[in-house]
């Protein structure tokens, strides 16, 4: 019993040290999220048509997110290892990186908005209801749209600057920032969505211009911060001097990063799809999802955190290395991740109910948002699983396996399953969601047997220069 103990659990020394990181980007997130639902409640509370073009225009915002999140996450791999070999030049490099690849993915995503977005919109506005429920959600989520892509530029940023100094062990700064952005967020939520104090009532419009204050906010906070500390972020020095990379280690970061955007932003794009197979069930369920999605959000924030952990703690054990403690600690932190997940999703299940009676929507939407939360408690472990066998195998370089296991399963397999229920059996909306969440149980399997096998034990960065080389912050 003992030796299984010491196999699964790790001492509190473990702990402490995952918490440290885990903590202030569960912090961060869990405002962040929390905030999104009070904007969503408050959205919520004005009628059914501004939460549906709300709703819409955030699906489609989340695939550029993803996508940066992924340029930004494939060069945070070898930001990570760089930190745990102690070569600040290579973090240079690759934050260097995450610059060039940012920008190239803003003007791509704002001209993609720009020029199809009403498109994109209605895609998600043909199930059930009238034709003047459908324009009004248009006409929301147009405007709402647009506001938001001036947030693109700061949220890359932030992205990039955030990241790097996780990847170098300084997660408090970034939480800071989320604090001070959600603070904003609310504030001007409040004030603009129903024109308090003064302010003109702009509705959805309202939420948007928050929301795009709110990310210049987080991005001043955040990069302020970085370049005033500079013995603390040796990185940042001289870092724009030049934004020349080395050939070779930009190819390899390439290489490296670019399977993993794609992972990204076609992971996304599964969702998006997924939300649009639902939204043919009927303009009552893009809202019930739209409320669904946004509370699984701010529960699912401590295995997210967690499994960010993973990808930063393991890297440096791989930069480093060290290996054994690598595949121990890997193994203890999934651990601890599913158990702690399973608490968690017992409390939304327990609030399942409760919740959806915040909103200002008609009983029928209420109902079955609160039969969509309990199903998303449910099947909530399987997602964790998921996610932290996805970031162990992205923390030793392995984005090419990690976009096979992540994207394709839900692109190949979930999504087209969803569809073929959706059209051939007239499944209900209810049972199709349990289904489409169930099977994320079979990736979590597939993860396991990869890491079992240890085919993403990879230095990344072992062969690359050692040249200005510092010890890692404890």
């Amino acid at each position: 019993m003992h030796r299984l103990k010491n196999r699964w659990i790790g001492d509190r020394a473990f702990y402490a040290m995952v918490l440290s990181l885990a903590v202030p980007i569960m912090i961060q997130n869990g405002i962040t999220q929390f905030v999104s639902l009070l904007d969503n409640i408050m959205v919520g509370r004005i009628d059914e048509a501004h939460l549906r073009g709300v709703s819409v225009a955030n699906t489609l915002i989340f695939v550029f997110n993803l996508a940066i999140f992924g340029a930004v996450s494939g060069a945070g791999i070898f930001g990570a290892q760089f930190f745990g070999s102690g070569n600040r030049e290579g973090v240079q490099h690759a934050f260097r990186f995450k610059l060039l690849i940012c920008a190239v993915l803003t003007v791509l995503g704002t001209a993609v908005f720009l020029l199809f977005g009403d498109e994109l919109i209605m895609l998600y506005l043909r199930g059930e209801g009238t034709e003047a429920e459908r324009q009004a959600s248009l006409v929301y989520a147009r405007s709402y749209l647009r506001i938001i892509l001036l947030s693109f530029l700061p949220f890359c940023l932030t992205q990039i600057y955030s990241g790097t100094l996780r990847e170098c062990g300084q997660t408090v700064v970034p939480m800071v920032a989320g604090i001070v952005s959600v603070a904003v967020n609310l504030c001007f939520n409040t004030l603009l969505i129903f024109g308090y104090c003064g302010f003109p009532k702009l509705g959805s419009d309202g939420a948007a211009i928050a929301t795009v204050l709110a990310r210049y906010v987080e991005m001043a906070v955040v990069m302020l911060w970085t370049h005033r500390n500079p013995e603390k972020n040796p990185f940042i020095v001289g870092v724009y001097r030049t934004l020349r990379l080395p050939k070779q280690l930009a190819w390899q970061i390439t290489k490296k990063t670019t399977p993993l955007m794609i992972n990204e932003t076609l992971w996304a794009l599964g969702v998006a799809l997924l939300s649009q197979c639902y939204s043919l069930s009927g303009l009552d369920v893009v809202a019930a999802n739209n409320i669904c999605s946004t509370v699984t959000n701010v529960f699912s924030v401590v295995f997210l955190a967690l499994g960010n952990s993973i990808g930063i703690i393991i890297g440096q054990l791989l930069g480093a290395d060290r290996i054994d403690e690598a595949k121990d600690a890997d193994r203890k932190l999934i651990f601890f991740a599913v158990s702690t997940t399973v608490v968690i999703a017992a409390i939304l299940a327990a609030l399942s109910g409760a919740i959806p009676q915040l909103y200002e929507v008609s009983d029928g939407v209420r109902s079955l948002a609160a039969k969509l939360l309990l199903v998303a408690a449910c099947t909530m472990p399987f997602d964790c699983l998921a996610n932290a066998c996805y970031f162990t195998i992205r923390s030793g370089g392995k984005t090419l396996v990690t976009m096979f296991f992540d994207s394709f399963y839900g692109l190949v397999f979930t999504t087209p399953l969803a569809y073929l229920l959706r059209l051939t059996t007239g499944i209900d909306i209810v049972w199709l969601y349990a289904v489409c969440r169930a099977v994320e149980l079979g990736k979590g399997i597939v993860g396991l047997i990869l890491i079992k096998r240890g085919y993403w034990i990879h230095n990344i960065v072992k062969d690359q220069s050692n040249e200005h080389r510092v010890l890692p912050e404890a």
